[in-house]
């Protein structure tokens, strides 16, 4: 009997090959390496998160988009004394800028150097910078940076020191204009050609070459001291709708899922990727749940988590994002996505009804102190690693 069920299992993992059209065999998964683990008791961070109260520790959580620190409709490219009072209020973990929050480099300069310095305690301060397609530093006219061509192009190349340069370069920039975690890579497999969401912001179709051409990007952003994030587990690229306008259904089981979309994943922790991206796809044949994986507890934390050995931050996907917002409120997404397992959660469509969801979650004993503290721990150790606490 044995024998059979070693034999049946051969031919699954065979078929899953086969679905994935990668012509390698699967490699060994690689031991995770990340640095950034959650251990309170052992860490003068304690200092740090024992000084915090309640509110401030759940504010640590969000990373949210400027507008949200103001009470009007309005592009924001600078800092003002209603942001400084909010801060002061509500001291987020991190910030989000987006294509209009980016004019030139003397604003982007200024902007990102007073937000930090309205802030408590240290921002992580984002951006979309893939390259390609997504870069709103890059794309912008009034910047002289390295422009690259589309991911897919890169990956088509198939040359890994490429993938290094883009991310050595792109970091180099970012940290430049005070930019220190960069929403990148991408590590999806583009298997569906239909697929436009993710598109050529993938490095292309093999699970083998896109996971060496992530783990060289992340290296080259680590390397100039840029904090990273591999996107959208456990994989955006064989879908056809896009999440950020409605539910999308990722068919897969997860026997696929290993030998195909999760193998640039697993290169990404064995890399010591500092976070991993949670996307708003659901997976009927991978969870029971029916939620989107950003939101499920068996995708975020039984397979991420416990299955994968992942031990560093967890994010999600936008949470503005039409997957989310046609289906809940803010409040109950921020919350579904802290109980999933998620440690930072971004840009909710209400950051003020998100914050208080998550805190009256804490204060009525559904979401405890210890679960906080433990992702807080995670966002600080990031923080810590690249100077901003000193």
């Amino acid at each position: 009997m044995r024998r059979i069920s070693l034999l049946i299992l051969c031919l699954v993992i065979m078929t899953s090959l086969l679905a994935c059209h990668s012509e390698q065999e699967i490699l060994p998964s690689p031991t995770p390496t990340v640095t950034i683990t959650a251990t309170p008791t052992q860490n003068p961070l304690n200092k740090t998160l024992n000084q915090m109260t309640v509110e401030e520790k759940v504010a640590q959580l969000f990373i949210i988009f400027p507008e949200a620190l103001i009470q009007e409709t309005r592009v924001v490219t600078q800092v003002d004394q209603e942001m400084r009072n909010f801060l002061k209020e509500y001291p987020v973990g991190g910030i989000i800028l987006f294509l209009a929050n980016v004019d030139t480099p003397s604003q982007l300069t200024a902007f990102t150097h007073d937000l930090q310095a309205a802030s408590k305690y240290p921002l992580l301060i984002a951006m979309d910078e893939e390259g390609g397609r997504v870069a709103k530093i890059a794309n912008n006219p009034n910047f002289t940076v390295p422009k690259y061509p589309t991911i897919l192009e890169i990956g088509q190349r198939n040359n890994p020191a490429l993938a290094k340069e883009l991310g050595y370069n792109i970091g180099k920039y970012l940290k430049t204009y005070g930019v220190n975690y960069n929403l990148a890579p991408v590590a999806d497999v583009l298997t569906n050609p239909e697929n436009t969401v993710v598109g050529d912001r993938s490095f292309g179709s093999d699970p083998h070459m896109v996971a060496q051409m992530v783990t060289q990007t992340i290296a080259g952003l680590q390397e100039q001291g840029v904090g990273t994030c591999a996107k959208h587990f456990p994989g955006h690229g064989d879908t056809v709708q896009d999440t950020h306008k409605e539910g999308v259904i990722a068919p897969k089981t997860w026997a696929e899922m290993l030998a195909c979309e999760l193998i640039p994943f697993q290169a990404a922790m064995g890399q010591g990727v500092h976070s991993i991206m949670v996307g708003h796809t659901t997976t009927p044949n991978v969870t029971s749940d029916g939620l989107p994986n950003s939101l499920s507890y068996e995708m975020v934390t039984e397979r991420l988590r416990k299955e994968l050995g992942y031990i560093g931050l967890i994010i999600t996907d936008a949470l503005n994002m039409g997957a989310i917002t046609n289906y809940y409120t803010s409040g109950d997404a921020a919350v579904k996505a802290f109980l999933a397992g998620c440690d930072i959660l971004l840009g909710p469509e209400d950051f003020r009804e998100a914050f208080e969801a998550v805190l009256d979650a804490v204060e009525n004993g559904v979401i405890s102190e210890e679960r906080i503290n433990e992702s807080v721990y995670r966002i600080l150790l990031l923080k810590e690693k690249y100077g901003l606490l000193n």
